[in-house]
């Protein structure tokens, strides 16, 4: 079921975690999911491009913050065309069960796929299971210590009372709720909802109980773009890179032209061009189409 939330307050801010709240991309990524794809898919022959397509994909493109398991299939769709993987004879298989549950499953999560491996007995999924809780006891065992961007905090004190907040995350929501408890901004948040709860874009429906213009997603990618528009929610971008300064403007300015309706129409058009620059569709190393 898709959190439903009871309005307190006029405005709804949906906020992502990851990347966004905290600077923990590079972390987990560089850290937890990518050495567990070299293991688990046998990449260690080229695990160099490897690394580089799983970075690009989660980190340094327009795909940027999507789900984990999208995310490993585009980042082996990727390896498939790099020439120098090619040459090497490494085969990248992408099974085609994994893709049928992708396109079909919303709530894109360890419960949902332990699910359909008790249903189905298909060896490539519960293979891409025991992958998936492998990358969940490293980010446990390794990531920690990594408080808020700077003006995070200020900005959540700003809204609270003023609009009803919550979690908008494709991370689980055990790791969320660790995170924000750990540096205390949990108190701030009317709900944590992270991929067992459904998608992002699910979870803000949820803005079609408040007036028009006073509905607003904080995010990092264009996934969150995205779900921001397919529920006709204002965006305020976190400019990859350029986190303190985003959330440094969002405190000195945002927070007020939202509140005071004037955040819709030129101010969200500057943003929005402004934050297109910053992530690339295509990477800059060769491909084989």
């Amino acid at each position: 079921m898709v959190y439903q939330i009871e309005p307190k307050a006029e405005f709804l801010v949906g906020i992502d975690s990851d990347g966004c709240v905290f600077d923990t991309m590079e972390l987990k990524h560089k850290e937890c999911f990518i050495p567990n794809i070299i293991n688990y898919y046998e990449l260690q022959g080229v695990s160099k491009y490897a690394r580089e397509a799983a970075e690009f994909v989660n980190l340094y493109s327009k795909s940027r913050g999507i789900n984990r398991f999208p995310a490993l299939v585009e980042a082996l769709e990727w390896l498939q065309k790099r020439p120098e993987v090619q040459e090497r004879g490494a085969k990248i298989n992408i099974p085609e069960s994994l893709l049928k549950w992708i396109k079909e499953e919303t709530k894109l999560g360890n419960p949902a796929l332990e699910a359909k491996v008790a249903e189905s007995n298909d060896p490539d999924l519960a293979h891409c299971l025991k992958w998936s809780k492998a990358v969940n006891e490293t980010v446990a065992g390794m990531v920690r210590g990594v408080p808020p961007f700077p003006s995070v905090r200020k900005c959540l004190e700003k809204l609270s009372g003023k609009a009803d907040m919550l979690v908008v995350s494709a991370t689980p929501n055990e790791a969320l709720e660790a995170e924000w408890s750990e540096h205390d901004i949990a108190q701030y948040v009317t709900a944590i909802c992270g991929q067992e709860a459904g998608n992002k874009k699910e979870t803000l429906t949820n803005a079609t109980k408040y007036k028009p213009n006073q509905t607003l997603m904080i995010g990092d990618a264009p996934g969150d773009y995205k779900a921001a528009v397919a529920n006709d929610c204002l965006f305020y971008p976190i400019n990859p890179g350029d986190e303190e300064n985003s959330w440094k403007r969002f405190h000195e300015e945002g927070i007020d032209k939202f509140l005071k309706l004037e955040f819709a129409g030129d101010y969200q058009k500057m943003l929005l061009e402004e934050f297109d620059r910053y992530l690339p569709e295509k990477p800059s190393w060769p491909v084989i189409d």
